[in-house]
């Protein structure tokens, strides 16, 4: 007997948010982590270390958000002039539209005959939607939301900056910079083992690219630090 009311679960539809929150929780905890290790590097008090890291988190967290904003807005202005042209198209010459979405049905492996007969049904319905998803590629899974991207990244980049953050309050005296390495290595690690698994891709593979350029960076600034402390 079929199963009624099931509903298949795809990862697509998590892309946008997934995207902003996994890209803001890294930045937060590399460049903080960062921040706080170059700090430490040269010598710095644990107060000079702790309002670095703080200052970069909040401007960190700012600079996410905007970002995010400012790109994912473009994605949607670009969408919204797209289906704009579409819809003065489609009131315009509407059986020329019909007989490009009959086509794309064609390419697709439909027969000429039974393409017409989807393309002319589901222009009956709803004419812009079915050239928004099968001639644009625009559905409503994949929408940009700029003030949901933001926000994500904006939340996420906070949540990692905490990480560094408390592993450098709690460090012993002297000992700021390897605690705090080793705990983002070990948080970093953690991400993108949760996202790789969230999003699909192998969780070992995921958490090793995201510890490889944290261990880079922190190395960097590291450096920087240092010269400071000759």
């Amino acid at each position: 007997m079929p199963r009624t009311g099931y509903r298949e679960q795809h990862r697509r539809s998590r892309v946008g948010w997934l995207r902003a929150a996994v890209l803001g929780a890294n930045d937060g905890i590399v460049s903080t982590a960062a921040l706080v290790v170059g700090v430490a590097a040269s010598g710095a008090s644990i107060g000079s270390i702790l309002m670095s890291g703080l200052a970069g988190a909040v401007a960190g967290a700012m600079s996410m958000a905007a970002g995010e904003y400012v790109s994912v807005q473009s994605q949607a202005d670009a969408e919204t002039a797209d289906l704009a042209i579409e819809e003065r198209e489609l009131a315009e010459e509407p059986k020329r539209e019909l007989l490009e979405l009959a086509g794309i049905y064609v390419k697709r492996g439909l027969s000429h005959e039974l393409a017409r007969r989807v393309a002319e049904e589901l222009t009956a319905k709803n004419a812009l939607d079915a050239h928004a998803r099968d001639e644009l590629g625009i559905t409503d899974a994949q929408r940009a939301r700029p003030l949901q991207a933001a926000l994500a990244s904006a939340a996420s980049f906070t949540v990692g900056s905490v990480l560094p953050l408390g592993g450098s309050w709690l460090a012993p005296a002297g000992r700021v910079q390897a605690v705090t390495t080793a705990l983002t290595l070990v948080s970093l690690a953690l991400t993108g083992a949760l996202a790789a698994f969230t999003g699909g891709a192998p969780v070992v593979r995921g958490a090793l690219r995201l510890v490889f350029w944290g261990a880079l960076a922190m190395g960097t600034t590291a450096l920087v630090g240092r010269l400071f402390n000759l």
